[in-house]
């Protein structure tokens, strides 16, 4: 239950942003009222409308007369209410000023509204870094229609992305608030690009931590590296200059492999490699690749079959039973993978 109520508590402060100031000096000074109307009605035995007034009067500080004879104590009480009341004036004034000072009222808005669209999404993709690598992602992942949110501190990055129509945050990645207000707790997955092997470290800890559930794949730089990502909670380790050098050396020891992988990734070809995963419900559960008629029915090859427990079967037979939560490694047409998703 409290578990339930911080991340509801989380969600709300991310949705917010710097509002979530404003609004708890706010509820400080309701609870500060209405404490004060108690204590007048309670402990001076006051009537409500002169407690209401004598409050307005105490917390606005505009030096009016007692409206009736205080004791020793309720003066006391007021003394402190004062205090309290004038922290919070002074509380809520600091916060706006913070936010046209640091935002600029003007750029508010604008990321006010981008805030909505972001508070909007599920199951999307966050990629922290913009740069080499994350640009190239970014743009793979919104070629097959998902949603993405970038985090990049970079401004020259912020306003090309800007421009081009994607969703993007400036500021720190390594920041718990940052996150948050990229959706983390609803995101599918989040992928973290940094260049600095510290940052994309403490990045996946915190994701990790914020939302167990998500899929984090995290960049390295070099293998000894890579324990120290998993450790963190990465489910996945990407080494671009590994996968750059071994692409290198397979374009040159076999060519027509490559050129056949590249055309069928890029779309030269009307080839598709995809993850089919098996619900429940599914009718192709409790059958063998054979009855299960993938093959005539949607013209798709299975090339592996992925079991719930993470094993993995290379080339099936036709006798490998589909099993639920199983995840089918297939090869085919683009239209033909879609249709199958509807037995799925």
């Amino acid at each position: 239950m409290f578990k339930q109520v911080h991340r509801q508590m989380l969600r709300l402060r991310a949705r917010l942003g710097s509002f979530w100031s404003i609004i708890l000096g706010l509820i400080y000074l309701m609870i500060v009222f209405f404490v004060g109307i108690s204590y007048y009605m309670g402990a001076e035995d006051w009537d409500f409308a002169s407690s209401f007034y004598m409050v307005v009067i105490t917390l606005s500080t505009v030096g009016f007369m007692e409206v009736n004879q205080l004791s020793e104590q309720g003066r006391i009480f007021t003394a402190f209410m004062i205090m309290g009341g004038v922290g919070g004036f002074v509380y809520i004034a600091g916060a706006f000023a913070q936010i046209i000072i640091d935002g600029r009222l003007q750029i508010l808005w604008g990321k006010h509204k981008m805030m909505k669209e972001i508070g909007k999404l599920k199951d999307h993709f966050i990629i922290c870094g913009h740069g080499r690598i994350g640009s190239i992602v970014v743009q793979e992942i919104m070629a097959e229609g998902h949603d993405v949110v970038v985090i990049e501190q970079t401004p020259e990055l912020i306003d090309k992305m800007e421009q081009d129509g994607i969703l993007c945050l400036e500021g720190d990645a390594t920041s718990d608030e940052m996150l948050l207000n990229a959706g983390l707790l609803q995101a599918k997955s989040l992928i973290s690009a940094l260049t600095s092997e510290a940052a994309n470290v403490y990045v996946t800890l915190t994701a990790r931590q914020l939302n167990p559930d998500i899929i984090i794949v995290a960049r390295a730089g070099d293998k000894s590296h890579i324990s120290r990502l998993e450790l963190a909670g990465a489910d996945r380790v990407v080494l671009p200059h590994f996968i750059g050098g071994l692409r290198m050396a397979q374009n040159v020891l076999r060519p027509t492999v490559t050129n056949f992988l590249e055309l069928a990734v890029r779309g030269g070809i009307d080839l598709q490699m995809e993850e089919l995963e098996v619900t429940p419900t599914s009718e192709l559960v409790e059958k063998d690749l054979i009855e299960s008629k993938i093959r005539p029915r949607f013209n798709l090859i299975i090339i592996a079959i992925k079991k719930e427990s993470g094993e993995m079967v290379f080339n099936p037979g036709p006798k490998e039973v589909i099993n639920s939560r199983d995840t089918l490694l297939a090869v085919g047409k683009k239209s033909d993978l879609n249709d199958i998703k509807n037995i799925l």
